[in-house]
Parts: C-alpha cells; sequence; structure tokens
C-alpha cells in the first residue's frame, strides 16, 4: 500500500467519523419540523436515491446476487430500518450527545450475541462490556433519573435497542459470504428500509408530520438523508479495505464524541460530569472488546 492511498484511507475515515457524528445534532434539529418514524422513512428514502446516484458515478450499479440478499434484508431490516426509527425516537427525549453514546454501544452487544452463538470470547471483552455498562448507567445519571416520566425511560429503551438491532445485523454481516460487496449492497439495502420504514410510519405514527416549510427539516434531510448517509457509508467501507481492521474500528469510536462536541455547538448542550464519565466508560469498554476480537482472530 502507498503513502498516498494510506493519506487518503485515513481522510476517508476523518470523513466517516465527522459525518456520522454530525447526524445526532442533525437528527435533534429536524425533528422540530417533524415525527420520528417520518423522518426517518424520508431519510432513507433519500439516502436510497443518493446511494443509487453514488453506485452508478462509481460505474457500480449492478443488482445483487441472489446469495446476497438475505444479508441485504437483514441489514436493511435491523442495520437501518430499525435503528433509523429506534434511534429518532430516543434522540427526541433526550440530549444529541447521549444518544449518540447510548445508541453506539453496538459493540457492547457484541460480546453476549457472540457467546451465545458459541464464538470465543476472551475476558478482556467481557471486562469491557462490563466497563460499558457501568458507563450507561453513569450516562443515565441515576441521581436524578425519573422513572416515572415515561418519555425519558423509553428514550434509554429506544437508544440500546437500536444499538442491539445492529449488533444482531453485524452479526450476520460477519458470518456472511459475499458474493459481491457491502458497499455494491448499499443502495438495495437503503430500498429495503424505504420499504419498511413508510409502512412503519403510518401505522405507529397515522398523525405524524413532515413540516415542509421549515428549514431544520430540509436541514437535516439534507444532510443526514443524502450527504452523510451514502457518502460516509462509502467513506467507511473504502477505510476497512485500506487500514486494518482494528485500526478502523477504533478510529470509528470518534463517531460518538464527535456527537458530543457537535451537540454542544449547534444545539447548545452541556457537557455534564455524567456525559463525560459515561461517555469514557463505554468508549474504553468498546476499545476493550475491539482489541479482544483483534486478538481472537
Amino acid at each position: 500500500m502507498t503513502g498516498a492511498a494510506t493519506r487518503i484511507a485515513w481522510l476517508q475515515l476523518a470523513a466517516a467519523v465527522v459525518l456520522f457524528g454530525l447526524t445526532w445534532p442533525m437528527m435533534k434539529i429536524g425533528l422540530e419540523a417533524g415525527s420520528p418514524v417520518w423522518l426517518a422513512a424520508s431519510r432513507a428514502t433519500l439516502s436510497a436515491l443518493s446511494a443509487f446516484a453514488l453506485m452508478f458515478a462509481l460505474g457500480r450499479l449492478t443488482l445483487p446476487h441472489r446469495d446476497d440478499w438475505p444479508v441485504i434484508l437483514s441489514v436493511g431490516g435491523l442495520q437501518l430500518t430499525s435503528f433509523f426509527a429506534l434511534a429518532n425516537l430516543g434522540v427526541q427525549s433526550l440530549p444529541a450527545g447521549r444518544s449518540g453514546v447510548l445508541a453506539y454501544t453496538t459493540m457492547l452487544w457484541m460480546v453476549p450475541l457472540s457467546w451465545a452463538v458459541g464464538e470465543t470470547v476472551g475476558r478482556r471483552a467481557f471486562m469491557g462490556a462490563l466497563l460499558g455498562v457501568l458507563g450507561v448507567v453513569v450516562l443515565s445519571d441515576p441521581a436524578r433519573f425519573d422513572w416515572h416520566d415515561r418519555k425519558i425511560v423509553l428514550g434509554h429503551a429506544y437508544l440500546l435497542l437500536a444499538g442491539l438491532a445492529w449488533a444482531i445485523a453485524m452479526m450476520h454481516t460477519r458470518r456472511h459470504r459475499w458474493r459481491g460487496t457491502p458497499l455494491d449492497a448499499l443502495p438495495w439495502q437503503m430500498s429495503v428500509a424505504t420499504a419498511l420504514l413508510w409502512p412503519l410510519a403510518l401505522l405507529f405514527e397515522p398523525r405524524g408530520h413532515l413540516d415542509f416549510d421549515k428549514w431544520q427539516l430540509w436541514a437535516a434531510l439534507i444532510y443526514i438523508g443524502m450527504l452523510a448517509g451514502p457518502t460516509g457509508t462509502w467513506a467507511a467501507v473504502s477505510v476497512t479495505r485500506t487500514l486494518p481492521p482494528i485500526t478502523a474500528s477504533l478510529g470509528m469510536l470518534g463517531v460518538p464524541l464527535v456527537g458530543i462536541l457537535s451537540a454542544i455547538v449547534l444545539v447548545g448542550e452541556p457537557i455534564t460530569w455524567p456525559l463525560a464519565l459515561g461517555a469514557t466508560l463505554v468508549l474504553g469498554g468498546m476499545a476493550a472488546v475491539i482489541l479482544d476480537n483483534a486478538r481472537q482472530r
């Protein structure tokens, strides 16, 4: 690998981290002008159209191989449909910075899931998962947590379930033998999410809305649906083909950190000690899991 290719890969990693990190305050902004699941469906629609355009521009737009359809449906249904909807429902009730950390607990969920299917899980991974759980507890600010506030309780649950849904899809992806590539599958996965989210929006939010006369809606949809979604995913996938997997995985831990910092700037969220300490514990736990996975392989 040449020095130029390495520099490009690092730039792509930085771009993916920034693009994905900024989605959290942008979701918060978008929810000022739309219902959670309706916003998720609109995001998926724009991401699907943008992904088709991107793959066409790259000369890689092809029909998926039939052997790849199971994982396309899995990722489209869990990593995209479930994550988009649950993340929006969660960030509606909680600060964007905290939401990004809670939803990004995917690697922590991978520990019990890997153990349940008989994979080798090292002691460091279990310790990392416990450290991450402690971080989640700290993030919830137990001294001031109001168990009687249904929106706050459900907000935490939605975001943790979003991380679980992503982890299940990741387990399937990791065990799948691709006939195409994950990048080639992106527009089709986004199409699956689009096809599922609109009926869910009509079913669970029959009085939902999208206020097209508000700039907040357009800012969120254009950024998340057309820029961060397809472009960020392309950058992230490209990085995994160039940089060592452990480097890419550890680098992506910067996403929730960017989410916290950008939430301060864009929506005026303060940094509290539960947020700072909880985020440190969660990210430290995920780093331990990633390092253990690398050692097991």
